[in-house]
């Protein structure tokens, strides 16, 4: 089950709105606990979008981050000792992966290694998608609320089914998601190891501000 954590983002997790320079430093200070809810407190910290696969988070703990670090190197701490490692899709946003210690295989490489890179593209590919398809409307632009959503993707990457979870507290915009999702296009194939329902998790910048969707403009979705 993956989640996108989309907190201030200029683009999810999740899919939020601007965030801070990912070389900034900054004041943080995240308790040692489970590193799914320490990977939450950092995106909301840092303005980091993360998509995590939770079977892959699950029983991990984090170590305390205290001090002042830039976002990197707060995630590269905070990832001690997991035997995870973070992938950038772009500088503010990441997913995660089990530690490798060689380049990532090619293709025509054998075995699971190769299955967890495809899938680690996979949810690169499928937070675009989502930032893209929901950018599509000022209702439904990410940064200014919060929502938990399941999804349903086929093998060729359509959103077949969506569920929302939580309301975001406006009954129009609940319906807008849905509506949105049903139309967004993952332009890369759902690996066959992709676990189902996906979750997403949406989570609004700290100033209330709306994504800058401009990247977004040309990106999958109908």
């Amino acid at each position: 089950m993956l989640a996108l954590a989309v907190a201030p983002a200029s683009g999810a997790t999740p899919v939020a709105a601007a965030p801070a320079d990912s070389r900034q430093r900054l004041d943080l200070d995240i308790a040692a606990q489970d590193l799914a809810d320490a990977l939450e407190l950092f995106s909301r910290s840092t303005g980091m979008a993360v998509l995590v696969d939770r079977e892959l988070t699950r029983g991990r703990r984090s170590v305390r981050v205290q001090g002042r670090y830039s976002a990197r190197d707060a995630l590269s701490r905070l990832l001690t000792g997991s035997g995870l490692m973070a992938r950038y899709a772009r500088s503010d946003a990441f997913t995660l992966q089990v530690a490798q210690l060689s380049d990532p295989p090619t293709a025509s490489s054998a075995g699971g290694s190769a299955g967890a890179w495809a899938g680690s593209s996979f949810a690169s590919a499928l937070q675009r998608a989502v930032e893209a398809g929901l950018c599509r409307s000022e209702l439904t632009r990410p940064g200014r609320y919060r929502a938990v959503l399941q999804l349903w993707i086929d093998r060729g990457g359509h959103i077949e089914h969506s569920r929302l979870l939580t309301t975001t507290g406006d009954l129009q915009r609940d319906e807008a998601l849905v509506q949105r999702l049903a139309e967004t296009w993952v332009e890369r194939p759902a690996p066959s190891s992709l676990r189902q329902p996906v979750t997403l998790l949406l989570l609004p910048d700290s100033t209330g501000k709306p994504m800058d969707c401009r990247q977004r403009e040309g990106a999958s979705g109908a």
